[in-house]
């Protein structure tokens, strides 16, 4: 049993190194077995830990939500005992003011005792122009004609190109194929500003938003860090006002899109009835790597062009045109581990040349950070019955199996990272997800590649375009990325969202 269990998460790899130059085995094909972990059974076991934090997040919002009503209930109570007498000015003015202060002083308590709602009122994924197209034999061209790698390392291209699950029209800038192309400030600014401005341009036109209105601006980007940041080149360009509250968030990979969705609810709630603009992207232009390591190659085969922008609210009368509601979000760092801290590394090869290196533990730890993910979310989002069967179990698990809850019954929709075929097909099988749940990563992974943080975006505008989210629809989107981390946010659709009059997947 255990040695069909390690068998599982390990598979080997005939790794062809081409033939030796020189040395007693020249004229000899070289090669190496690699072996590659795969990804931890997810419904094995539940760790208590994160099972207890999860609990600790519902409590703490539940204190609120519990505490504010029962005190509304015990004052009407007490007021609906006063006959109207009471309220009228020529018998006790002084009564009747006192009891309509008291009743204004318990509602404004109850609005700022719970916590204030945030929603999305809109997204808009960019688009990049036709002419950057790029199918996967005319990147393997390109990649020839450059000169910039060796026959192995384009071997090995071709390979993972083959079973990435990325289809013929994924966007790339053809910069990236010059011979000896290194990457610049110049080649990436200018790819920023054509995502940035793209994606905000959208859905600035869609929102209907001035953008004297926006307060707060998060922007993030993995590699690309300039001076002035990437969120000053959006201030400059749409003239924002002078007191923005701005943030630029950096080397947090592509799970960084929630992080900036977690930082700007802050704000909101710092700065009520506010409109918070959110930018996500990754630069491939300035991830390329034109070196021959093959774990510093895999970004080139996977990270694609495009980027999203997202309009937060916490003004409560923006809810009745919003789309979604924030409804839970949970961050997991796992880089306290060695393994997960270099699972994913920016690094320079042995020749000097920068780029992604991708270790082949990579799954493993992504693993180890979505199972501590999931098990956190679980007590906030799971149905009572599931949860009820959870702890029954923990209360006789010395003569039970674990029961592990069903995290399909939560959502209706369920949006992950497509970060690659094999990673897409391990969660699948780990969680149990039908392919419905599966399609939007797919085919979002097939139309337009990796593109990092924003990925999961193109995932939910697939639904929309396909008229998949209805009122009340949760939908949860997972990212996971350097560090090791992995981070969840699950919103709540508030109307039946039409099919929008602009989106990436029409043409």
């Amino acid at each position: 049993m255990e040695a069909a269990r390690e068998q599982e998460i390990i598979s080997a790899e005939i790794v062809n190194k081409g033939i030796e130059d020189s040395g007693p085995y020249a004229g000899s094909l070289n090669f190496s077995v690699r072996v590659r972990h795969g990804l931890p059974n997810l419904l094995s076991s539940v760790n208590l830990k994160y099972v207890k934090l999860g609990y600790g997040y519902l409590l703490s919002h539940g204190f609120y939500l519990l505490t504010a009503p029962l005190l509304i209930l015990i004052l009407s109570g007490g007021i609906a005992k006063l006959a109207w007498n009471d309220f009228c000015p020529k018998y006790d003015l002084t009564l009747a003011l006192f009891i309509i202060g008291l009743l204004s002083f318990v509602i404004y308590l109850y609005l700022h005792l719970i916590a204030r709602s945030i929603y999305l009122v809109d997204f808009a994924c960019y688009r990049p122009p036709n002419q950057l197209k790029i199918s996967k034999e005319e990147f393997m061209v390109l990649a020839r004609k450059s000169g910039n790698f060796n026959e192995a390392a384009l071997e090995f291209k071709q390979q993972v190109m083959k079973n990435s699950g990325i289809g013929d029209e994924t966007y790339l800038p053809r910069t990236v194929f010059r011979p000896g192309y290194k990457p610049n400030l110049k080649d990436g600014r200018e790819e920023a500003a054509m995502v940035f401005f793209g994606a905000i341009d959208d859905l600035l036109a869609a929102t209907k938003i001035r953008p004297k209105d926006i307060k707060i601006l998060v922007v993030n980007c993995g590699v690309l860090n300039t001076t002035p940041s990437l969120s000053s080149m959006i201030i400059n360009h749409y003239k924002l006002k002078h007191n923005i509250n701005n943030f630029n968030l950096g080397g947090m990979g592509c799970a960084a899109g929630i992080i900036a969705i977690d930082l700007a609810r802050d704000l909101l709630i710092a700065y009520p009835g506010s409109y918070a603009l959110v930018v996500s992207t990754e630069v491939v232009s300035h991830t390329w790597y034109n070196g021959n390591d093959p774990d510093m190659l895999l970004p080139n085969c996977f990270f694609r062009m495009g980027a999203a922008a997202l309009l937060l609210s916490s003004c409560r009368l923006d809810r009745w045109r919003s789309k979604y509601q924030l409804k839970q979000l949970v961050r997991t760092h796992k880089g306290m581990d060695n393994r997960s801290f270099k699972a994913i590394y920016l690094k320079e090869d042995a020749e000097g040349r920068q780029g992604l290196s991708v270790s082949k533990e990579v799954i493993e730890e992504g693993g180890h950070a979505l199972k501590a993910n999931i098990t956190t979310l679980g007590p906030l989002v799971l149905p009572f019955s599931e949860q009820f069967h959870f702890f029954k179990n923990l209360l006789f698990r010395k003569k039970t199996k674990p029961y592990i809850p069903d995290y399909k019954l939560a959502f209706e929709h369920i949006c992950i990272l497509g970060t690659s075929k094999k990673v897409l097909d391990e969660i699948q099988k780990n969680l149990e997800l039908t392919q419905e749940y599966m399609e939007a990563s797919r085919k979002t992974l097939e139309r337009f590649g990796n593109t990092s943080s924003s990925s999961v975006w193109y995932e939910l505008a697939y639904l929309e375009a396909n008229k998949r989210m209805k009122r009340g629809d949760r939908v949860w989107q997972i990212a996971y990325g350097s560090g090791f981390k992995c981070n969840s946010v699950v919103w709540k659709a508030l109307r039946n969202v039409e099919r929008p009059k602009q989106s990436p997947w029409f043409d």
